[in-house]
Formats: C-alpha cells, structure tokens, sequence
C-alpha cells in the first residue's frame, strides 16, 4: 500500500541489510586485506590498480545488465524476484570471501566481483520499487530513510566487526586476518536475515498483466528498445543521467578507494577503519538533515552544495599528510554522502514515468555503475603511471566539475511535465 508505514519501513531494511556489504566489505575490509594480505607481494601502486580494476569489471557487468534486467521486470512485475535473485548471489559470494586464502589475489578479486555484482543488481529493484512505496508527497522522505537505515544498520555490524579487529581476544579470535574473514560471514548472515521485511511486507504494484519468464524476456528486450528511443526526447531524464553518471562516479569511487588511498599513504590500517566507521555515525542523522535541507532550498540546489563540497574533499585529500586529516575529511564525507545519494535518487523519481520504473531505473543504475568503470580505474591508472597515488585521488575532480556542469542544465518542474506527457500518450 503506497505511503503505508509499515510498507516505507519495511521498504527501507533493505538498505539497512545490504549497507553491511558496502561498509565492511566494499569500503572498509576488503581494501585493507586485499593490499595486505591477498596482494602482498605487489607495491601500493600496483595493488591501488588491481582494486580499481575490480571494482571496474564488476561496474562494466552491472551496466551491461541493468537496463536490460529492468524492462524484464517491469514487464513481468518480477521487481522482488529479480531482487533476491542478485542478493542471494551477493550474499553468498561475501561468505565465500571466507575461503580465501592469502596470496590468492586473483581469486579474491573474482569473488568480490560476483558479490559487487549481486549487491548492485539488487539494488536496482530495490529503487525500483520506490513509486510503489510512496506518493510523491513522501518520495523525499523515504529515500532519505532508506539511506539513513542504510548508514545506522551498516555502522552498528560495522562497529562489531572493527571491535573484532581491533580486539580480536575480546572474542575469543587468534588474530584480526581471522576476524576480517569472519566479518565476511557475518556481512553474509545479516544481509540475508534483514532482506525479509522488504520480501514479506512491501507490495509489488502489478501495473502490466503478468507473464512468463520467456514473454517476460521478448517483451523486455521490445521495451528496452523503445527506452533508448523515449530517452531520447525525454530530455530532462537524459541531462539528469549524465550529470549524476560524472558526479556520482566521483562520490562512488572515493568511497571504495579511500582506504586504499590511505593506506598507500602510509597512514595504519586500524585509524582509517576507525575513520571510516566514523563515517557510518555521521552519516546517519545527516542524511535527514539534508532531506530537511532539501525542503528548504530545493532538491537540485542540495545536491549542488553537494558537489562542491566533495570537489573540496578531494582537493584536501590531495595535499593531506596527517593521519587527523583523514579523520576529518571522512567526517565531511559523512555529512554529505547520504544526502547527495538519496535527494538523486528521489529527483530521479520525480522525472520518470512511474509506470516503468523498474526499466528507467535501469538506465540509472546503469549510467551510476559504468560511472564506476571509470574512476577507480582513472584514480589507478594515474597513480601507476606518474608513481604518485596523489595524483590519483586529485583526478577525480574532474568527475565533479563535469556532473555540476550538467546538472545545470536540468529543469525539474519541465522534466515532470514531459514524464506526465509520456503518459498521456
């Protein structure tokens, strides 16, 4: 039932469940023993490569199926289906992480690929059943709760686990490699027990007649091809995905390579856990604060303020030196991450046709994860090329500069007419 409590909460736990993965695998973890301990033997710059270029495949295989995947679902009202299908291969390739052993680098790489794929796939259903969920009266609110459950349900798994790190005796574990691999398990069993109140209480709206997985695939791959064409004069929806595809990209890859960045530095692996876990606490009341913002000023001019403010952060964190600086700038992030991803992501609802939002929402995971093929490669490459990682966090500002410059060019008020003219048709 749209703007039913219990369906907007229940809606919500998923980002409380799959935030866990982005926390402690994605952004914390996974970058601390892959350098350290799956890719030992290679120098900083060499290993800051192979992570972007994980990072990067799985973005390429995310991108290829997103759109393609959405007009499937909204096709077959499969939205849930589709849902669990790519959590359930996320959840079970982040357990797997458990068997890696050290030195295997190719492997690790390969699994997290797969998980990083089930947790995106995932999540485009996920969106997708948003204008289901909530009116466009309360659209603006519930993304910011999906986000804000996200950064308090990733933080408090995350908190155990870098106590598990930190103090591995506390818990009976011989050391913190063996308390990394158990925190993969545990990122595993808490996706898959907090997915069920998305799956038992929040209705899937049947706006088509649905049909079998074969009609579903030919009706799918018809639609998809009418997107592309519809995309193409909803124009408004083509600008907004252009710029979230340049600044976004920027956001997601200092996200996923900060740790790395910082431990190339030489900064110790505990602080910056510690600073990144930080993050998760500041993260959570200021992504409400910044859907009050938004109220307040207007959701395009929040997201600028946005922009300008990790244009800054990835300036400082090119002339950082000290270890209190990365505390700082990951507290900056804290107060912006949540509310730049969640005010898109509801501005984003605004313009489409709700209709097809599984299928538009493809096009905007897609765009969101090819953005990723970028940066984290552009940040690696720069790094391995001129032998100076600072070098490679400094690059991305250009993502920021290139997404603030289009989303100028974006007229709310005019794209919410052209989506209410789709539907007229």
């Amino acid at each position: 039932m749209i703007d039913d409590r219990r369906s907007i909460w229940s809606w919500s736990m998923y980002d409380w469940a799959n935030s866990a993965f982005a926390t402690t695998v994605m952004a914390g973890f996974f970058p601390v023993f892959f350098k350290a301990y799956w890719a030992n033997q290679a120098n900083v710059e060499e290993s800051t490569f192979y992570l972007g270029l994980a990072n990067s495949i799985s973005g390429i295989i995310v991108a290829a199926l997103a759109p393609f995947l959405g007009a499937i679902a909204d096709r077959g009202s499969a939205k849930k289906k589709f849902m669990f299908t790519f959590a359930f291969l996320g959840i079970v390739m982040t357990g797997c992480l458990w068997f890696v052993q050290q030195g295997f680098w190719q492997m690790a790489v390969f699994i997290y690929i797969l998980a990083t794929v089930g947790f995106s796939g995932g999540n485009i259903f996920y969106d997708s059943l948003l204008p289901g969920v909530a009116s466009k009266k309360k659209v603006d609110y519930a993304s910011s709760l999906g986000f804000a459950m996200g950064y308090i349900g990733g933080g408090l798994l995350f908190l155990v686990n870098v106590v598990m790190y930190l103090k591995p005796e506390l818990f009976g574990i011989p050391d913190g490699a063996t308390a990394i691999r158990i925190s993969f398990v545990s990122v595993a069993v808490w996706w898959a027990v907090f997915s069920l109140p998305v799956m038992l209480w929040v209705e899937e709206p049947r706006i088509y007649e649905s049909v079998g997985v074969k009609d579903a695939v030919a009706l799918g791959l018809k639609e998809l091809v009418n997107t592309f064409r519809e995309i193409r004069h909803l124009k408004v929806v083509g600008m907004f995905l252009l710029a979230y595809w340049f600044y976004m990209d920027g956001v997601d890859t200092i996200i996923r390579m900060a740790v790395d960045y910082g431990m190339s530095l030489g900064f110790p692996s505990s602080a910056l856990i510690t600073a990144l876990l930080m993050v998760q606490f500041v993260a959570f009341p200021a992504t409400l604060a910044y859907y009050w913002l938004g109220t307040k000023t207007g959701i395009k001019p929040a997201i600028f303020i946005s922009i300008l403010c990790y244009g800054l952060i990835t300036i400082l964190g090119y002339l950082m030196s000290e270890i209190w600086h990365f505390y700082a700038l990951a507290a900056a992030v804290g107060l912006f991450q949540g509310g730049i991803q969640a005010l898109s992501r509801s501005l984003y609802t605004r313009i489409i046709p709700a209709e097809k939002s599984a299928e538009f929402f493809g096009f905007y995971n897609m765009l969101g994860k090819f953005a990723v093929v970028i940066g984290p490669v552009l940040m690696g490459s720069v790094a391995l090329i001129t032998g100076n990682v600072r070098y490679g966090i400094l690059s991305i500002l250009i993502l920021f500069i290139l997404g603030a410059y289009f989303l100028s060019k974006v007229d709310i008020e005019e794209g919410e007419k052209m989506a209410k003219e789709y539907l007229a048709k």
